[in-house]
């Protein structure tokens, strides 16, 4: 059976709790300043059977001006609409606000409650229906059933339930892009129990044992249990009123605004790409930058509006815009919203979230403009293709997309393998799907090229570049996944040659004219020349004075080329050098099976200062082993 939220909505003292209570038997006024005071202030819910076997739950929200941020989040998830007029007032400010605000939320279902008609004779009662059809005409309730009704004397009710049983009966299922959310409406801690929230699950299923988080904090959760309709039950799902005993975290910690979310799919943010309408009958325009309160949800946030395309939104106009939060929020794609203006406090606009998690965009460009017409309008490959292409080298992880599109993963997964057949992205990182684009790669691979060229150019005597060096040239924040896919698709096209250490153009080539091959000669006969004993390598480059930049240059090519071999810092020997001492060495540890430093000492002549770094270099190379201060030929073990 589906489930449905009936929300109720009016002017402060139009009698909608009497109403409910009238319908349900349940007093939804449950502090003490409420009975007090004779209004409701917080939210208040309850739950009846219509005729026909539906369950009901319902929402009672306050009426005063100041507690509409309250109305605002108890108007989440509400199926259909119960706006309550009273017969002895007639329309109200406060009437026409929930009215523009759950026509913002996208609330177009529902009836009008005409109460207290006890209070008024006929001939009045005829007079404000009237009023009343005038006011509807062209709102979302326009041609909606109005039903006089005393909650007093009866009168009037069982014509409501009818009408009410009717509508419901034509409400369908509800959009379920699969993941849990529930946005918090109460938060209260129960006596053996814990920390205990309330909400409507707007999306998915929650059971005991569950694994959730609370955004936008990032706490991880565990449901210890949970109550659809204030009695126990094993499952909540999508259109249900559940209140879910969360585990591990203190009351103090979960704030209403927040959401309890299945963990992995959405990811709190501060910058939200919109679709925004001002309201017709405001008399302001709605100014690049103002500040407002941005609802959604159960939260109301602190936010700057930046229009796209305009300085300012004249009312009843629309448009594209970002709004800059002063908090993460933690929303979907196709969620509503309303905005209120800072001051005075009142409804101004509202409309859908394009993109939840959205990056900085410039303004005024029409490239901009038409992405965004596609994430709103698009189908749903051409609106994966743009997120995707718009996550560039950071890519996008296939939950993520379930936020960004509103669409389950049984939805996109097929939308994405036809993405990646048609060679539109590629995924970089297999086990959570993450996705990048083919342009995102390409440009990657072209500034991997750029980049080298551009070291070839500055740096000609130089072999290449290191792995690490071309990376930070490219950007440390790039994928090191990416940067290698992009490093092998060039290899793989013989663009690029790659060794253990360095990169290079595969067209580089280090060609030396006279005098860089005279210098390259003259290192290498100071290196012959001295044997088993050159100079440090720092005193090797003073002595070419002013040609030691080159020298500086051509010293590495020599290295790379094994004409000199690195035996540690400082210190290098010629090739030849190296050789003839590795080859009596050999003889040595043949003859003697093992050879202590004392033992090399006498071999080479050499002091204490060049017999322990070569011994160590001919372990490293594993040429021998180490065995205490011995070492034995590696063949021989």
């Amino acid at each position: 059976m589906k489930h449905i939220i009936l929300g109720t909505a009016g002017h402060v003292d139009h009698g909608k709790t009497s109403l409910i209570k009238a319908l349900t038997g349940i007093d939804c006024d449950r502090l003490k300043e409420e009975k007090e005071r004779g209004i409701t202030i917080e939210l208040g819910f309850a739950h009846f059977t219509l005729p026909r076997g539906q369950k009901i739950g319902v929402v009672d929200v306050p009426g005063h001006e100041r507690l509409v941020r309250t109305m605002v989040a108890g108007a989440t998830g509400i199926d259909i609409l119960v706006l309550v007029i009273a017969a002895d007032e007639g329309v109200m400010p406060q009437t026409r606000e929930h009215l523009d605000i759950c026509s913002l939320l996208g609330i177009n279902r529902g009836l009008v409650a005409l109460t207290k008609i006890d209070l008024v004779d006929d001939d009045w009662l005829e007079m404000v229906k009237s009023d009343v059809s005038d006011f509807l005409q062209g709102s979302v309730l326009d041609g909606a059933p109005l039903i006089p009704v005393s909650a007093a004397t009866g009168q009037g009710l069982t014509e409501f339930v009818a009408a009410l049983d009717q509508i419901a009966s034509r409400v369908e299922e509800g959009h379920d892009c699969g993941v849990m959310r529930l946005p918090v409406d109460r938060v209260f801690t129960m006596k053996g129990f814990g920390t205990v929230v309330t909400g409507t699950l707007i999306s998915g299923t929650v059971r005991p044992g569950d694994s959730v988080e609370i955004l936008p904090s990032g706490l991880a959760a565990k449901i210890r249990g949970l109550q659809v309709y204030n009695q126990p039950a094993v499952q909540a799902q999508l259109g249900q009123r559940a209140a879910l005993n969360i585990q591990g975290i203190e009351k103090e910690k979960i704030n209403r605004g927040d959401v309890v979310a299945q963990p992995g799919y959405l990811k709190a943010a501060r910058r939200l790409d919109i679709y925004l309408t001002h309201l017709p009958l405001k008399r302001q325009r709605l100014k690049h930058r103002a500040l407002v309160r941005f609802h959604t949800g159960t939260s109301e946030i602190m936010a700057r509006v930046h229009l796209f395309d305009r300085e300012e939104l004249a009312p009843g106009d629309s448009c594209y815009a970002q709004l800059f939060l002063s908090q993460p929020a933690a929303c979907m794609a196709r969620d509503r919203f309303v905005i209120r203006s800072y001051s005075p406090v009142t409804t101004i606009g509202g409309g859908i979230i394009i993109d939840p998690a959205a990056r900085k965009l410039k303004r005024r460009l029409s490239s901009v403009i038409n992405n965004l017409e596609v994430l709103k309008d698009g189908g749903n490959e051409e609106r994966l293709l743009v997120l995707i292409n718009r996550a560039g080298n950071d890519g996008v992880r296939i939950k993520e997309l379930t936020a960004k599109t509103g669409l389950n993963q049984k939805a996109l997964r097929p939308l994405v393998e036809a993405i990646l057949i048609r060679k539109q992205a590629i995924v970089i990182q297999p086990e959570d799907t993450l996705l990048v684009s083919a342009a995102a790669f390409l440009g990657m691979q072209g500034k991997i090229l750029a980049n080298l060229l551009d070291y070839h150019s500055r740096f000609p005597l130089q072999p290449g570049i290191s792995k690490e060096e071309l990376r930070n040239s490219v950007g440390v924040s790039v994928s090191i996944r990416l940067f290698n896919l992009a490093l092998q698709a060039l290899e793989k096209q013989r663009r690029i040659a790659i060794d253990q250490r360095t990169v290079k153009s595969a067209a580089h080539t280090v060609d030396l004219d006279r005098d860089s091959e005279d210098t390259k000669q003259e290192i290498l006969q100071i290196y012959l020349r001295c044997g088993l004993t050159p100079p440090e390598t720092s005193d090797v480059l003073a002595g070419f004075a002013e040609r030691r930049e080159m020298a500086k240059k051509i010293f590495p090519l020599l290295v790379k080329d094994g004409l000199l071999v690195r035996i540690k810092e400082n210190y290098y020997l010629h090739r030849n050098a190296l050789e003839d001492l590795q080859n009596r060495y050999a003889k040595l540890l043949r003859e003697k099976g093992q050879a202590a430093p004392a033992d090399f000492k006498e071999l080479t002549g050499l002091s204490r200062k060049y017999v322990i770094p070569l011994m160590e270099y001919f372990d490293l190379i594993k040429f021998t082993i180490r065995t205490g201060d011995n070492r034995i030929l590696k063949s021989t073990k």
